[in-house]
């Protein structure tokens, strides 16, 4: 078992202890998984990519380490797309 530390975000944030696929796997090369593309059988094109987990990795081994906190409230509420040296909603400079 190869583990590693990520962040998720659902259901909340937290720090979790993963599993990762063992890089020296013949089966999958490391990927973790073999990838089977289909076709659609009327017309022969590309319908969609079936995923097929290699048994030198389970994805649900997962422990959570740490809750992260949530961001506080007024840090939410304000807009992040905002320039915060713009003089307003409109520009005279260019580009227009």
């Amino acid at each position: 078992m190869r583990l590693r530390i990520q962040r998720s975000a659902l259901p909340r944030n937290a720090l979790i202890l993963t599993d990762t696929p063992r890089p020296d796997c013949r089966v999958c090369d490391g990927w973790g998984g073999i990838e089977h593309h289909y076709g659609d059988y009327d017309t022969g094109e590309y319908a969609g990519t079936d995923w097929e987990p290699c048994d030198c990795w389970h994805e649900s081994r997962r422990w959570l380490l740490l809750p992260l906190p949530g961001l506080p409230r007024w840090l939410r509420l304000r807009r992040r797309d905002a320039d915060p040296w713009a003089t307003g909603d409109y520009s005279d400079e260019p580009p227009f």
